[in-house]
């Protein structure tokens, strides 16, 4: 299992397994729950993107509910993830165990994660595997101000005694506000051997991987516990709770970008994706918003109103306002977008220009050329995409549509007003227009006939 971080060697190999398989009634959706996005991408990638940071062996996501959706959003964070289907929830202890095969012959940690718990920190699943020392198991706790209806951790001398579900526990057991996560970690070989002594005698009839304490309990084995705060141990449920988890982030985010060397001029109305790369010394403007793939160099501008997603943008650029960069953008250094200008799958030189008005697609724009107010490329025939070339140095006058595929050469000079259908040399001149005729009196003539046809019609 791949992954940009790495961790103590001392610390052993470790395993992931996160359960993904619950339909999620209360989202109301037909999108299977863990699907639902913040900052722009699934609920599901920001538990396996802190996951990635353990360096983890192997990966395993149970599915269920939305099965092929969810599996097919797993593969494309990480594509050797394992995939195990729980083809019946019959509880958190029997999901686990349906990850057995993707754990066979593994000889090490493993930790279970949620698909809908995404705020879990790296940190916080290194505090368990630092802190587990000759505990058998390690349980993720917090201190809840309203317990209601969170299971109970009850603690010994020793550690955890066992975890409570609070539908089982006694009016004394609801007391404690010490509360489960979910998350747990142990031994590889301990967790499977316990999960096959779970039984579903409970009130919910299901099998709880919250067994796993009192299980391990009765072989002499101790459980400890790791107390993170509430808020990083959230699941998400409804919609509500899916809108608070998205302003969290997006206070996180921004807090981040600022620390890291970006100004935002009114953070609040700044929006980022969950892949947003600012650089220091890059200048945000009020309400613009960041979809997901955008990197932005340094000393970039990114002026008020403007949407980027799926972009490049070079140092010391500037965009906007209200300026639109689709999927595939890239501008070079010293590059100019401005005001209801839009860009997709195009790349733009340094130190080119399209300051107004203007919609470059599917196109090539050479450094230091400069493209006129309401020039647009006609990249689409209906069935088709084409691309345009335009060289270095190039100059586009006002009003011009370039008919792709079409290629203006290094220095080419299109007139205002043009309409392109043939290439253009190096440093040639280009103009076509229809030629303008004036008709004397024509236009008195022309209103007289417009308003008797107008007073015609309302007789």
């Amino acid at each position: 299992m791949s992954s940009s971080a790495s961790t103590p060697d001392f610390e052993g190999p470790i395993a992931v397994v996160i359960l993904a398989a619950g339909k999620g009634t209360r989202m109301r959706s037909a999108l299977p729950k863990v699907l639902h996005e913040i900052g722009g991408a699934p609920m599901l990638h920001h538990a396996m993107d802190a996951a990635l940071g353990l360096a983890p062996a192997r990966m395993a996501v149970v599915v269920g509910h939305g099965a092929e959706a969810v599996a097919a959003a797993a593969r494309a964070k990480v594509p050797d993830v394992a995939i195990c289907a729980q083809e019946q929830q019959l509880g958190t202890a029997h999901a686990v165990l349906t990850a057995e095969p993707a754990l066979e012959g593994f000889e090490g940690e493993v930790i279970v994660l949620y698909g809908d718990t995404p705020f879990v920190e790296l940190e916080t699943m290194q505090r368990l595997r630092r802190e587990r020392g000759e505990h058998g198991l390690m349980v993720l706790g917090f201190e809840a101000e309203e317990p209601g209806r969170y299971g109970r951790l009850i603690l010994n001398n020793s550690g955890l005694d066992r975890i409570v579900e609070a539908k089982d526990a006694t009016p004394q057991q609801l007391a404690v506000t010490t509360c489960n996560s979910g998350v747990m970690l142990g031994d590889c070989a301990l967790i499977l051997k316990l999960l096959a002594n779970v039984s579903n005698d409970n009130a919910q009839g299901e099998f709880y991987l919250t067994d796993l304490p009192a299980l391990a309990a009765e072989q002499g084995v101790t459980t400890g516990v790791v107390l993170c705060d509430e808020a990083e141990t959230a699941g998400i449920n409804d919609r509500l709770e899916l809108s608070d988890a998205e302003r969290r982030f997006q206070v996180h985010a921004r807090e981040e970008a600022m620390r890291a060397g970006a100004t935002l001029i009114a953070p609040e109305t700044v929006f980022f994706s969950a892949d947003t790369v600012l650089a220091p010394d890059v200048v945000v403007e009020p309400n613009v918003i960041f979809g997901p793939g955008v990197r932005v160099a340094e000393g970039a501008r990114i002026r008020a109103f403007s949407h980027l997603e799926g972009a490049d943008v070079g140092t010391n650029a500037i965009v906007g306002p209200y300026a639109r960069l689709r999927p595939g953008t890239h501008l070079a250094a010293d590059a100019r977008i401005g005001n209801f200008v839009e860009i997709k799958n195009a790349e733009i030189g340094e130190g080119a220009k399209a300051n107004h008005l203007t919609y470059v697609g599917d196109a090539s724009v050479g450094p230091g050329a400069n493209l006129g107010a309401g020039t647009i490329t006609c990249n689409y025939d209906g069935f088709s995409k084409h691309r345009t070339e335009i060289g270095a140095g190039a100059f586009v006058g006002v009003n011009t549509a370039l008919i792709a595929p079409v290629t203006l050469g290094d220095g080419a000079y299109v007139a205002t007003g043009t309409v392109i259908t043939q290439d253009v040399p190096e440093d040639g001149l280009a103009i076509a227009r229809t030629p303008q005729q004036n008709r004397e009196g024509s236009a008195k003539r022309l209103r007289q006939v417009l308003a008797a046809r107008k007073a015609k019609q309302k007789e």
